[in-house]
């Protein structure tokens, strides 16, 4: 999508996703900006992943750069989960180069170990104490994903997910393995994004695991111009696909009002973009769009 004459907007995917994660934003955006949401190694269009155990984000990190670098002009970074990672570090490491960054559920836990976040730091651990979750022989496979998605999004939901999502996401389980097995190991402080001065946005669902809140408001506090947004009734999934962010044997046919009305805060990117130009936009969608001016 693209648009020359407008601001660069840089959309990176979740882990096990590819830039089509972003296509709804991205044809919102298109008219007055650059919208490039590129494949992680791996991911969406790019050649099947090579199994490598020495497998770093940073690998990622450095493509982003790279296309970013190019450019040749500061961009505004979106990314989500991984790509949120991804979208900060690109952030911390080249900070010229970066207009702005509204990142949902980063999972820059390095935050936790240089806070050493108790509470952040025990949550995480009930992913990371599971015998399957950095085992080498099953990562990426179907009782790794029950884990996985398990932990992020509550019991039962990698099985509530549509047969033909969890093919998509166990022919690139390898790569999601090792991306998490090496994000696993980042020890980067939340002080350490105090180089990065452009305005930063962090969304949290209020449904994400304690870990990834704990991550929101550390980051958050740790950007120069930080600023963070509980997302009143989302989960981890919030951006892309709600939906099953809650095991079917857990929902209702018909949730109390309150309930609808977090679930469709929880849809922020869709309710966003399916706002009209000339209507008021709802507190999710200028969530969204407070951190890309046109300009």
């Amino acid at each position: 999508m693209t648009n020359t004459s407008g601001a660069h907007v840089v959309m990176l995917h979740s882990g096990g996703m590819s830039g089509r994660q972003w296509r709804r934003l991205g044809e919102r955006l298109a008219a007055d900006h650059d919208v490039i949401a590129p494949d992680f190694i791996g991911s969406g269009d790019e050649p099947a992943f090579a199994d490598d155990p020495a497998f770093d984000f940073a690998a990622d990190v450095d493509r982003v750069i790279a296309r970013v670098e190019a450019l040749g002009v500061p961009v505004h970074l979106v990314g989500h989960s991984y790509g949120g990672l991804v979208a900060v570090t690109v952030a911390r490491r080249v900070p010229q180069l970066v207009r702005s960054i509204a990142v949902y559920d980063p999972v820059a836990f390095g935050v936790l170990h240089g806070d050493n976040d108790v509470a952040g730091l025990a949550d995480l651990a009930r992913a990371a104490d599971d015998p399957v979750f950095l085992d080498d022989e099953r990562g990426g496979s179907d009782d790794w994903f029950t884990a996985f998605v398990d932990y992020w999004n509550g019991v039962g939901a990698w099985r509530a997910m549509q047969p033909a999502a969890r093919d998509a996401f166990l022919r690139v389980g390898r790569k999601v393995f090792r991306e998490v097995s090496s994000l696993m190991t980042d020890r980067t402080p939340a002080d350490a994004y105090d180089v990065v001065k452009a305005p930063a946005l962090v969304l949290a669902g209020e449904r994400s695991p304690l870990a990834a809140q704990r991550v929101g408001a550390l980051l958050a506090l740790g950007f120069a111009n930080g600023r963070l947004e509980v997302v009143a009734g989302a989960g981890h999934m919030g951006p892309p696909t709600p939906t099953w962010s809650t095991p079917r044997s857990q929902r209702t046919s018909r949730p109390p009002r309150s309930q609808n009305s977090g679930r469709r805060r929880s849809t922020l990117v869709k309710r966003g973009l399916r706002a009209s130009s000339g209507s008021k936009p709802t507190k999710a969608s200028a969530i969204m769009r407070w951190p890309i001016p046109k300009t």
